[in-house]
């Protein structure tokens, strides 16, 4: 008999439902509640956050099913209910947030009717991104605020509003905070805005080129921090070097100033940061239309530049490093031949 009273399994729909009423309820305070009540909602949520993750990740028992996935993702777009479970983040317990990141970052992912509509709905609610990005000076919140981030930027529209926003600037902020982990975890974010989808890149690097990398090389490329320092050239390197940005490339290697800073950086003791930085010296001298400036400081500096690239090595052996190498000290001793013309 009692199997005839049994409560009917919830959908993924009812879930989604209660779980919003629930962080309303959160959002609200429950100050109207007795405590015991209040213990007892939370206890349901923290519950609810982890059956829904489980839905979208499945476990060790089953493999996420993708009708279920998908009437979740709808559910919890169509109601707000991913504005809440963002908002609500500061008043869940750290098992709860850890759970929340995971669902909001693998809604980004869902499609449904081979859409992601995840990114339409961040279309409309862009201010997401503000809150998402100004949480990072939360030292509790910093690294849920930016997996979130990260995710929501695979979006190219959304990634667009960010770049076109104030917001990239904080960036040259959080990737010096002094917490070790929040400074790589906005770091990661940097440079995933910056390498991720070209055009977009592209044309923000072309509108913001001065701020931008008159910040870069005063904050990062410049930094008393070696993490910061490595980093901060290798991303460099990409950039300049991907195909998309050559109009970008050669206005930086035109700039004595930007050379003058990658002569110090092949003086670093560090192995690694001679090595990042020499893939992007090579662009200055490989650069066919040198500007007088830079071919004078290349000249005056022959003698220490030949020196220096003569025991220049990698750890391993590679073949389009040492070709490089030979390219560029070519450049630079025929830079001379001709001065003396």
């Amino acid at each position: 008999m009692k199997a005839l009273f049994k409560s009917k399994p919830k959908t993924p729909q009812d879930l989604v439902r209660r779980t919003r009423d629930l962080l309303i309820f959160v959002d609200r305070g429950g100050a109207d509640v007795k405590e015991s009540k209040r213990e007892e909602k939370m206890a349901e949520l923290n519950k609810l956050i982890q059956l829904l993750r489980k839905i979208l990740y499945g476990d060790s028992e089953s493999e996420p099913v993708s009708e279920a996935c998908a009437q979740l993702t709808q559910e919890f777009l169509k109601e707000d209910t991913l504005r809440q479970l963002i908002t609500c983040l500061p008043k869940l317990n750290l098992e709860a947030r850890k759970n929340a990141t995971q669902i909001v970052a693998n809604l980004q992912r869902q499609q449904v009717q081979c859409r992601l509509i995840a990114c339409d709905y961040l279309e409309k609610n862009l201010d997401l991104m503000d809150i998402l990005i100004e949480g990072h000076v939360n030292t509790n919140l910093a690294l849920h605020y930016g997996t979130m981030l990260r995710e929501c930027i695979r979006h190219q529209s959304v990634a667009r509003y960010v770049l076109r926003t104030e917001h990239m600037e904080k960036f040259f902020y959080f990737i010096q905070l002094p917490y070790f982990d929040i400074a790589s975890d906005a770091a990661a974010t940097f440079k995933e805005l910056l390498t991720r989808h070209k055009s977009t890149v592209a044309d923000f690097l072309a509108i913001n080129y001065d701020w931008f990398f008159a910040e870069y090389n005063s904050k990062l490329l410049e930094s008393n921090n070696y993490i910061t320092r490595r980093h901060s050239v290798k991303l460099l390197g990409d950039i300049l070097l991907d195909r998309s940005n050559t109009a970008v490339m050669v206005r930086y290697v035109s700039s004595r100033d930007n050379l003058r800073i990658f002569m110090n950086l092949l003086r670093e003791t560090s192995k690694s940061i001679q090595i990042e930085a020499f893939h992007v010296f090579k662009l200055f001298a490989a650069n066919q239309n040198k500007l007088p400036d830079i071919v004078n400081i290349l000249v005056a500096n022959r003698s220490k530049l030949l020196r220096l690239f003569a025991d220049f090595k990698t750890d391993r052996e590679d073949e389009q490093f040492e070709a490089d190498k030979a390219l560029v000290i070519k450049e630079i001793a025929e830079l001379e031949h001709k001065e003396q013309q």
